[in-house]
């Protein structure tokens, strides 16, 4: 999503509808009460109109009064008191903005703007209104209350946090790329068959793989997104629902670089779509049944990758796993070496020193593409 600057007038200071009225009144030397007389209202209430401690406001009523008193349009009094409405409320919330500038400091704005989500080049109210626009909120306050608490299941290592201005921004990022995606409407059966067709890509050239899990994901009705993380987030995916619960998505930030973390992040979220509901909050809170969850999707994406029946007749028995037998197990059961190195690894069968050549390496080209590293 490229920015887009529009050019439009915003004067700073628009003087109040009343002034006009007071003019006119001074033309033609009518006084207040006579005013009052001829609108048919209080001589109190036409005072406040004309005060300026009082500041109210023209209504579309008085307004047609106005309009059979003076000859002056109703219109005309309407447009006015728009106009200097907009500046009064224009100049609320630059002064709301300027004490908000501190909020930019908790966000990633250099890699927003490097990204073109963002063009302001220093912290000011104008850029806390760029950055809100991006987020899709009228204010901090209301960002805090979204997107502070976003609903999301993502892996993420335990040796890391995410700060919430870049775990909030990764995400926003993800659903502006999610929403160009057409997706069929969301069917768990269909997304069940994609899921073992995208299984398939796992060792297919790198240019098959984006594509085949985009376009097998949107035709089950999930929108599936490549966005590299920003500095700050340590994590490797999300999964979620937005559009109102309409449409999952699946998000990957190639955090690991390679083909085994890819692709047991992938099949991770996948699960989370299919089992977990569409407003659960999964954020490593420590709480039993979020472990539970994540031990479910863990276990969901070992057994899709590798059939736990054939894993275990390959490491029973084996004290030592050689770079030929892994690559010749891998052909059998259909997927790419790489992973089962991964698993080995995981499992504590093999040292994370030895094979790792046999693991495809990934890194994102221009617009978020996926390229394979050598």
């Amino acid at each position: 999503m490229m920015v887009t600057t529009r050019n439009e007038y915003a004067p700073d200071e628009v003087s109040p509808p009343r002034e006009t009225l007071r003019e006119l009144l001074e033309e033609r030397s009518m006084s207040q009460t006579e005013l009052a007389k001829r609108m048919g209202k209080t001589l109190k209430s036409v005072n406040e109109i004309l005060s300026d401690s009082a500041d109210v406001a023209i209504t579309p009523d008085t307004a047609l009064q106005l309009e059979r008193t003076l000859g002056l349009p109703a219109s005309f009094w309407l447009k006015r008191e728009q106009a200097y409405q907009e500046v009064k409320a224009r100049k609320r919330e630059r002064e709301q903005r300027q004490r908000e500038i501190g909020w930019l400091d908790s966000l990633p704005l250099r890699d927003l703007r490097r990204r073109g989500y963002l063009s302001m080049p220093r912290r000011s109210p104008e850029a806390v209104r760029e950055a809100l626009s991006f987020f899709g909120v009228a204010s901090v306050e209301c960002w805090n209350l979204f997107w502070s608490r976003a609903e999301v299941d993502y892996r993420m290592s335990g040796a890391f946090a995410s700060e919430v201005g870049h775990l909030a921004a990764w995400l926003r990022c993800g659903e502006l790329e999610a929403q160009k995606i057409s997706c069929d409407p969301y069917d768990p059966k269909t997304f069940e068959t994609a899921l073992r067709q995208i299984r398939k890509l796992t060792t297919a050239p790198v240019e098959e793989i984006h594509k085949g899990i985009v376009t097998n994901c949107a035709e089950a009705g999930v929108a599936a997104v490549f966005v590299a993380e920003f500095p700050k987030t340590h994590l490797s995916g999300a999964a979620r629902w937005i559009c109102g619960g309409r449409r999952p998505v699946i998000q990957l930030s190639l955090r690991h670089k390679t083909d085994d973390h890819l692709w047991f992040t992938f099949f991770h979220e996948a699960c989370h779509i299919l089992r977990h509901g569409k407003k659960g909050i999964y954020v490593d809170d420590k709480r039993p049944e979020g472990a539970r969850i994540e031990q479910e999707a863990n276990h969901f994406a070992r057994s899709i990758l590798i059939p736990e029946g054939e894993y275990s007749t390959f490491i029973r028995d084996r004290e030592k796993f050689y770079p030929e037998d892994i690559q010749k197990f891998a052909r059998a059961v259909g997927i790419a070496p790489g992973l089962v190195v991964g698993r080995l690894q995981f499992d504590g069968f093999l040292d994370r020193k030895f094979c790792n050549h046999l693991k495809r390496r990934f890194e994102f080209g221009a617009g978020n593409t996926l390229l394979e590293s050598l």
